[in-house]
C-alpha cells in the first residue's frame, strides 16, 4: 500500500514539483497552500509524511509543527521541513519543534524523494522478533516505536528515536556525529551533523533527570556522543 504524503507549500510551483516527483516514485500526494489547509488535511486524512514548508499563510511551519507534536494521536508522524530562510538558528529552532528533517531551497526534487524514503524506511521498519532495549529506567521498544523513562511513556520523533535506537544498541560506544547521522537515519550530507545537537537536546529534555547533567547521553569531548549504561552510582 502506498503511503500518503502531505505537501505544504504557499508556492504552487513547488507543489506541482514535489508531487509530480513523489508520485513517479509510487506515493499518493496530498497538497495545502496554508496553515489552515494544511491542518484541516492532517486531522482529517493522517498522511504517513508531511513536506512543510516554514513560511506559509494563515499558520507557519513553527505553528503546526508544534500543534502536531503536541497532540499524542499525531505525534509520530514524521516532517520534512522545507524553508528559503538559511540562518542555523531557523533550522535547529524547526529541529527543536519537532522536524525531522529539513532542506533549504532552492533543492532538488530528487534529493526530497531521497528523504522522504529514509525518513518513511525509518519509520515503517520493524523486526520479525520482539526488540525491547533496556538500560536502567530507560526502555525502548522497536516493535512498539514506543519509549519510556522510569515507567512514563514519551513521544519521540522518528529521527530521535533512530538516534536513540542507534545509541542503545551500542552502549558505550562513542560516535562520532557522522557515524551516528550515517547509522541512525542511512544516509548523511553536509550541514546535518550540526542538525544533530538539537536531536539530542530535544532527546536529553524528555529522558535525563537534569539535561545539563546528563546520566544517559553523555557528550564526548572532541568525538561526539555515546550511552552510558553503567548502573548508577558508578
Amino acid at each position: 500500500m502506498s503511503h500518503r504524503i502531505l505537501v505544504v507549500d504557499d508556492d504552487k510551483q513547488i507543489v506541482r514539483l514535489v508531487q509530480a516527483y513523489l508520485e513517479k516514485a509510487g506515493y499518493i500526494i496530498l497538497t495545502a497552500f496554508d496553515g489552515d489547509e494544511a491542518m484541516r488535511i492532517i486531522r482529517r486524512e493522517r498522511p504517513a509524511l508531511i513536506v512543510l514548508d516554514l513560511m506559509l499563510p494563515k499558520k507557519d511551519g513553527y505553528e503546526i509543527t508544534k500543534w502536531l507534536r503536541a497532540d499524542s494521536s499525531l505525534a509520530a508522524t514524521p516532517i520534512l521541513m522545507l524553508t528559503a530562510r538559511i540562518e542555523d538558528t531557523d533550522k535547529i529552532l524547526g529541529l527543536e519543534l519537532g522536524a525531522d528533517d529539513y532542506l533549504t531551497k532552492p533543492f532538488n526534487p530528487r534529493e526530497v524523494v531521497a528523504r522522504v524514503r529514509a525518513i518513511l524506511r525509518r519509520t515503517s521498519s520493524a523486526p520479525s522478533t520482539p526488540h525491547i532495549l533496556q538500560i536502567r529506567g530507560l526502555q525502548l521498544d522497536v516493535d512498539r516505536h514506543a519509549v519510556t523513562i522510569d515507567g512514563r511513556a514519551i513521544e519521540t520523533t522518528p529521527t530521535e528515536f533512530a538516534v536513540l535506537r542507534t545509541l542503545m544498541e551500542n552502549p558505550m560506544r562513542a560516535f562520532t556525529r557522522g557515524e551516528l547521522i550515517e547509522k541512525a537515519l542511512g544516509y548523511t550530507y553536509e550541514g546535518l551533523e550540526r542538525t544533530l545537537d538539537s536531536h539530542i537536546k530535544n532527546l536529553r529534555k524528555k529522558i535525563e533527570q537534569d539535561p545539563s547533567t546528563p546520566e544517559y547521553i553523555e557528550t564526548v569531548f572532541g568525538v561526539g556522543y555515546r550511552i552510558n549504561d553503567a548502573p548508577e552510582g558508578d
